[in-house]
């Protein structure tokens, strides 16, 4: 697909102006993004692959903050993400104009009305209701997300996979049933942490260690949907 010329300028804007405050980007994700973007869609090109340490030497940056940041710009549809390898990833990177919070925040000033999605609502707050708090619950199954110990409702909580100090986001993609003891462990250290901690301690396996890592990727990616309750009549 031929990808048309692009105003570095206009672009600029567009992030500085509608997608960096509407998403409340933090310093990390706008140096990455900024780079991301460099090297794809202002060179033409829509796909991109790379890996977490060319994209933290390029930036300035050290590994875990990009990780995350990357992670973040996932979750809230910035880049899409096409593959994930033991030797990078891939992704689209997307204008500001193309993520689809900026187009649904244009449309409701225009119409004076508040962004409504009938099918799901991406930025739904699953703290704000009990009903929304145990759909995360029922989405894990009655297990703990990180450790996979069965859970009872009195040894149960919510956890922000993203710590909250790094992102206020209270969407499906961010949280995560999960047993009091590895929330407690976690505390503000990165899910990517905790997991390796816990397979240190040999209560997952190297498989089990696999499928949690695949589980963040598929969770930031938006493919952990969980069932919401049925709307009152």
């Amino acid at each position: 697909m031929k990808i048309k010329k692009l105003n570095a300028a206009h672009v600029w804007k567009q992030l500085e102006d509608s997608l960096a405050p509407r998403l409340r980007f933090t310093t990390t994700d706008r140096v990455v993004y900024y780079h991301l973007l460099r090297h794809s869609r202002l060179e033409g090109k829509l796909r991109l692959r790379f890996s977490m340490p060319w994209l933290a030497r390029g930036s300035g940056l050290t590994p875990n903050p990009v990780r995350w940041s990357v992670r973040r710009l996932i979750a809230r549809g910035v880049l899409r993400l096409v593959q994930r390898t033991t030797v990078g990833h891939v992704v689209d990177v997307l204008l500001p104009e193309e993520i689809r919070a900026v187009r649904l925040g244009r449309m409701a000033s225009k119409q004076l009305l508040p962004v409504r999605d009938d099918s799901f609502n991406e930025e739904q707050d699953f703290l704000k209701r009990r009903a929304l708090r145990n759909a995360i619950h029922e989405r894990e199954g009655g297990l703990c997300f990180y450790c996979r110990r069965r859970l009872t409702s009195a040894m149960r909580c919510l956890d922000h996979v993203v710590p909250r100090v790094e992102l206020q986001d209270n969407s499906y993609r961010n949280l995560v049933s999960c047993c009091v003891e590895c929330n407690s462990h976690k505390r503000g250290r990165s899910a990517a942490e905790l997991l390796r901690s816990l397979h240190r301690e040999r209560r997952l396996t190297t498989v089990e260690l696999a499928r949690r890592f695949r589980a963040l990727d598929a969770l930031a990616a938006g493919k952990l949907r969980p069932q919401l309750p049925a709307a009152r009549s």
